[in-house]
C-alpha cells in the first residue's frame, strides 16, 4: 500500500485502509484505549487503538514507544468529530516500529540554542524549522524561475581558488598539493568573467566562505550567497531596477505559497513591496541619522546595525516601505572593481539593500576598463601579479557591467523573525562550530 503524507488525509479517506509513517508526538496509555499521536513534515494524526482482554501485538508495541521514535501504521481512517486533530482517526491494523529513540531526549522545547545545534537534526523535526527549508526551496525555485524567464544562465563557479578575491583577512587557505588554494570568499571574479565570455546575465547560488571571526547572529563561516551579473548596463540604477522586480516576484510566490503557514508559524507577514523601492545617497544616510541622533563611528564611514535600523525605520516612517537601497558609497568602504563616479572618484557607483534593518545585497556597477582597474587595485594595496589572472579577463572586450550579492539566509531570517543566523542555516559554521 502507498504511503500517504499525513497533511495530504482528507475524510474523503474514510472507511479506507491507509497507510503512513513518521515520528511518536506523543503517546497515552490509558486502561481501556492507547492513543498515538504521530508526526511527519507535513502534520499531525490521531491513531486509536482499543485493548483486547489478553492484548494484542499493536497494544504491545504502542507500550514500548518512546518519543521521537519512528513508527509505520497501516489502519481505516474513521471520521470522529470528538477528535480535536482535524476530527479524523486511524484505528490501527499493523504498526511497525521501525526505530526506537532513546530515553531521555537530549533536547526539550526549552533546550538553549547551542545544545539544539549539537542535536540539529532532532531540532530540525520541530514544523516551524521544516517550514523555514520549505520556505528556502521556494524562494529558490522562483528565484530561478524568474531569472531564467528573464535570459539569465545558470553557472558554478569553482571554491577553490589560487587568490583571494576579497579581504585577505577574512581568507580560508588550505593545502594544495605542492602550493596553498583559498576557499573562494565571492563568486565575484568569475561572474565578471562570465560577462567577457558573452553569457550576458548570469546567476549562481551557492556556497562561499568567510575566516570572519565574529560572533554575531548574522555571521557565519560558510553560507549560501545568491549572486548575479548582467551585462550592457549604463549605471548601477539598472542593477537596481533588476532586483527591485526579481524580489518582488520572489516575495510574491512566497506569500501564495506560505503566507498563511508563516502567519500562524512565526506571526509574520509576508509584505509584498511597491515598486520601484526608495533610493537614498550615503551622503543623504549620514545627514538623516544624524538628524536621529545617531553618528556614524566606523572610521571608513560605514554603517553600522543601529544604523541600518534606523535608516529603515526611516523609510517606513518616509515612503510606507520595508527596502530601501543606499547608493553611491565611498571608496573608503568599497573594492577596488566597483567603478567611480566621473564627477566625484571619492564615490562608487555602488548601493546596498536594506530590508526590515538588515543589509541583505551589496552591488555596484564595475570598473570594466582594465588600465583603471588596475590603477585602483594598487590603490587599494595589491599588486599587478597577485591579480593578472583576473585583469585579463578584461583584455579582450569587456562590456560595461554591473551585479549584486544576495543573501539567503538573511531573507530566512527576516521572514520568519527568528532573528539568528544559526535557526536558518542547515547546519551551521562558525568560530566555535564544525560539527555537526
Amino acid at each position: 500500500m502507498k504511503r500517504l503524507h499525513i497533511g495530504t488525509i482528507t475524510p474523503a479517506y474514510a472507511g479506507q485502509d491507509v497507510r503512513v509513517c513518521g515520528w511518536v508526538q506523543s503517546i497515552r496509555n490509558a486502561k481501556r484505549m492507547q492513543f498515538l499521536v504521530l508526526r511527519d513534515h507535513t502534520g499531525l494524526i490521531q491513531i486509536t487503538h482499543e485493548r483486547t482482554e489478553g492484548g494484542s501485538e499493536i497494544e504491545f508495541i504502542l507500550e514500548s514507544l518512546t518519543p521521537e521514535s519512528a513508527v509505520e501504521v497501516t489502519g481505516m481512517l474513521i471520521q470522529n468529530d470528538h477528535v480535536k486533530l482535524r476530527g479524523m482517526e486511524i484505528v490501527p491494523k499493523r504498526i511497525t516500529l521501525v526505530g526506537l529513540a532513546e530515553k531521555p531526549l537530549p533536547l526539550d522545547a526549552n533546550s538553549p540554542l547551542p545544545t539544539r545545534q549539537d542535536w540539529r537534526y532532532l531540532d530540525l523535526r520541530r514544523p516551524e524549522m521544516n517550514l523555514v527549508f520549505r520556505l528556502q526551496t521556494t524562494i529558490e525555485h522562483a528565484m530561478r524561475t524568474w531569472w531564467t524567464s528573464s535570459g539569465f544562465t545558470e553557472i558554478h563557479s569553482p571554491k577553490l581558488m589560487g587568490h583571494a578575491s576579497e579581504s585577505g583577512a577574512e581568507l580560508f587557505s588550505v593545502p594544495y598539493f605542492d602550493r596553498t588554494a583559498y576557499l573562494a570568499q565571492s563568486p565575484q571574479f568569475y561572474k565578471q568573467m562570465a560577462m567577457a565570455a558573452g553569457f550576458d546575465r548570469i546567476f549562481e547560488i551557492g556556497p562561499v566562505f568567510r575566516a570572519n571571526p565574529s560572533h554575531t547572529v548574522r555571521h557565519d563561516t560558510e553560507f549560501t550567497s545568491v549572486d548575479v551579473e548582467v551585462a550592457w548596463i549604463r549605471s548601477h540604477e539598472d542593477v537596481m531596477e533588476i532586483e527591485e522586480q526579481w524580489l518582488h516576484y520572489v516575495l510574491t510566490m512566497v506569500k501564495m505559497a506560505h503566507g498563511d503557514e508563516i502567519r500562524e508559524r512565526f506571526g509574520k507577514e509576508v509584505v509584498i513591496p511597491t515598486l520601484p523601492f526608495p533610493r537614498i545617497s550615503m551622503k543623504e544616510a549620514i545627514q538623516i541619522l544624524a538628524e536621529r541622533g545617531h553618528l556614524i563611528t566606523d572610521p571608513k564611514g560605514d554603517l553600522d546595525p543601529e544604523g541600518e535600523r534606523q535608516l529603515c525605520q526611516y523609510a517606513q516612517e518616509t515612503f510606507g516601505h520595508d527596502f530601501v537601497f543606499v547608493t553611491d558609497w565611498p571608496i573608503t568602504i568599497r573594492p577596488f572593481y566597483h567603478m567611480r563616479h566621473e564627477d566625484d572618484p571619492n564615490l562608487t557607483k555602488s548601493f546596498d539593500l536594506l530590508w526590515r534593518g538588515l543589509e541583505v545585497t551589496s552591488g555596484a556597477q564595475r570598473e570594466h576598463r582594465p588600465d583603471i582597474l588596475l590603477r585602483q587595485a594598487i590603490e587599494k594595496g595589491l599588486t599587478q601579479k597577485e591579480i593578472q589572472f583576473y585583469i585579463d579577463f578584461f583584455r579582450y572586450g569587456m562590456p560595461t557591467h554591473g551585479g549584486f550579492g544576495f543573501g539567503l539566509s538573511r531573507m530566512l531570517m527576516l521572514l520568519t523573525g527568528l532573528g539568528n543566523v544559526r535557526e536558518v542555516t542547515y547546519l551551521y559554521r562558525g568560530v566555535n562550530r564544525l560539527t555537526p
